[in-house]
């Protein structure tokens, strides 16, 4: 009979080798804070409702790809409908970002 710490070592050893350890990547979000001057605020606003289903820009549906291509600097808003999942959110967000000039708030 084997002994119960060889079984722990063999199961411990297992779950070391077959997990990966990489980090996936981060995107950085920012809270909408009170407070903000006059000289920061942006000049061009976008509205953004995201659904399970749908993508809406200022009351327009339109796809992941064309919103992309119609956001331009300024402000994006971002509001969440109730089915959406974290992985759309990521989906758009990536494709936002790096973009110079654009500040992308998620509403609550």
């Amino acid at each position: 009979m084997t002994p119960l710490i060889d079984v722990i070592f063999l199961l411990l050893l297992f779950f070391m080798l077959s997990s990966t350890f990489s980090k996936f990547a981060e995107i950085e979000l920012s809270s909408a804070t009170a407070g903000a001057t006059a000289a920061q605020e942006p000049t061009e606003r976008a509205f953004i409702q995201i659904g399970a289903e749908r993508i809406v820009l200022n009351g327009e549906p339109v796809t992941l790809d064309e919103l992309s291509a119609q956001v331009g600097t300024g402000q994006a808003l971002v509001s969440l409908d109730a089915d959406t999942s974290a992985q759309r959110l990521v989906d758009l967000l990536v494709r936002l970002r790096g973009r110079d000039g654009l500040a992308v708030t998620v509403l609550e």
